[in-house]
């Protein structure tokens, strides 16, 4: 009886193909295999344990397509988009003296120095992000923020007027105590802007109910997540860490949209009518702007954003412009609570 590595053994001999040639025949069916995902937006992964079957280590596959495929961390903003790093650098100003905490290669860091005038302190963990961030920053050193040890990197430098943390807390083993070390950095009047992915989107709840929790290099299920939040966690952390919410924005994507789409397509229709009743479950991102409670002012709710059907139907939008730009986060949200009672959406 021949046993599966035998089969495999006899089927590469019978095609004269050898493990040297096998990998670089892997490293090719990968190349094409990606640049025909990234032309239909979607994600197809090898199956390495095939691959072990027949002897082969992909530890050198690895490391050769690291370097070769584009980190995802890297990428151009688009400040005309309604994206988190946008909302990050809106959110943080102008002329602001900044501390960012995982900044990866500078994808933000770049706007924020370049058109927003910021002067950067950079913390990342990874080296050659850290080599390609330097030229923008007044500062960037290495620090892993899962040990206890990174505050003490700033010992003696003066407060920051913003710290900012985007798509970051999800990595780290414990994010509460991490964003109440992030507060402490700050200075008067200063603020913490951090944006965070939604586990409790439809595109995650599709995985769970087709019991396929699948994580990808990218996206809601990133397989360097640690910790999920929905947006009741999200509102607890920044409550635990001492902190208020002031305001807040988010990034929309329906499920189809997301990397997730071939688990949302699995669903029923029925189920995915029923996913889509709750109100957060397009809610991709959050981007949020805290301080110290003790700061004046009043906290603004995380609540999930109002359907756009209904705003459509305004003619004349005065809310969101002559009204709308005198009116604080929080007074905007009072009166679309009072405007709801009365069924009327803004």
């Amino acid at each position: 009886m021949v046993n599966g590595s035998q089969k495999h053994s006899f089927m590469l001999q019978q095609y004269g193909l050898c493990k040297s040639n096998i990998m670089s025949l892997i490293i090719i069916l990968e190349r094409l295999l990606w640049v025909t995902c990234n032309f239909y937006n979607a994600r197809i992964y090898l199956n390495t344990d095939s691959f072990r079957r027949i002897g082969i280590h992909l530890s050198e596959h690895r490391r050769r397509m690291n370097i070769e495929k584009r980190n995802v961390y890297e990428y151009a903003v688009d400040l005309t988009g309604q994206t988190a790093p946008v909302y990050v650098i809106q959110l943080v100003g102008h002329s602001k003296r900044v501390l960012e905490i995982g900044c990866g290669p500078g994808s933000i860091t770049k706007v924020l120095v370049q058109q927003g005038q910021c002067r950067v302190t950079a913390l990342e963990l990874d080296s050659d992000s850290i080599k390609k961030v330097e030229p923008y920053c007044e500062t960037a050193m290495q620090a892993d923020l899962n040990s206890e040890e990174w505050p003490h990197l700033l010992d003696g430098v003066e407060p920051f007027d913003v710290v900012v943390a985007a798509d970051v807390l999800e990595h780290l083993y414990d994010p509460w105590t991490t964003l109440k070390r992030m507060a402490s950095l700050i200075g008067p009047n200063g603020y913490l802007v951090i944006s965070l992915p939604h586990a409790g989107h439809a595109a995650v709840v599709s995985c769970l109910i087709n019991s396929d929790f699948e994580y990808h290099d990218c996206g809601l299920l990133d397989r360097t997540h640690i910790r999920f939040f929905g947006l009741k966690n999200i509102q607890d952390l920044f409550a635990q860490a001492n902190l208020k919410i002031i305001e807040v924005r988010y990034v929309i994507t329906p499920p189809e949209e997301t990397d997730l789409a071939a688990h949302w397509s699995r669903l029923p229709a029925k189920v995915q009518n029923a996913i889509k009743t709750s109100e957060y479950a397009n809610v991709y991102q959050v981007v949020v702007k805290a301080v110290p409670l003790d700061y004046p002012g009043d906290a603004l709710s995380v609540a999930p954003p109002e359907p756009e059907l209904p705003r459509a139907h305004i003619a004349n939008p005065v809310w969101r412009t002559r009204i709308g730009q005198h009116l604080s986060p929080q007074h905007k949200q009072r009166i679309r609570k009072g405007l709801k009672l009365l069924g009327i959406n803004l």
